[in-house]
């Protein structure tokens, strides 16, 4: 759901299809003071990124109507898109997908099953420090 356009913090785009992760991550990245938009398939996703313009993305690459691969695929193709940064945040641990989701353009990636949620959460709050 996009976020009005005068949120005075950082802005983040979850991506995910988990409904149960998909509210533990925002509940716990809205305390830590982020704006947090959120977007329940790649296609959904992709929309609200072309829209909002977050500041950064995390992406899950298995999710319905577009999976993340599409999704960055597609990302990469719009002139803002190119240079979005996504943060992948997975539980898909095949080596082979996640280079292919670094060969475009993504700059980290996070293995759900290694990360608590605390752990995640100032994982995310770091990339978009950064």
């Amino acid at each position: 759901m996009p976020m009005p356009k005068y949120c005075a913090s950082k802005t983040i785009l979850l991506v995910e299809d988990d409904n149960a992760m998909l509210t533990v991550i925002q509940t716990e990245l809205t305390k830590a003071g982020a704006c947090v938009l959120t977007a329940e398939n790649g296609q959904r996703g992709l929309e609200v990124a072309l829209s909002e313009h977050p500041d950064l993305i995390t992406l899950d690459l298995l999710m319905p109507v577009l999976d993340g691969m599409g999704f960055l695929k597609k990302l990469r193709e719009d002139d803002w898109g190119k240079t979005a940064k996504v943060l992948i945040l997975t539980s898909v641990e095949q080596l082979k997908k996640v280079e292919e989701a670094v060969g475009l353009g993504a700059y980290d990636y996070l293995f759900k099953s290694d990360w608590s949620i605390d752990e995640v959460t100032r994982k995310i709050m770091q990339k978009l420090a950064a």
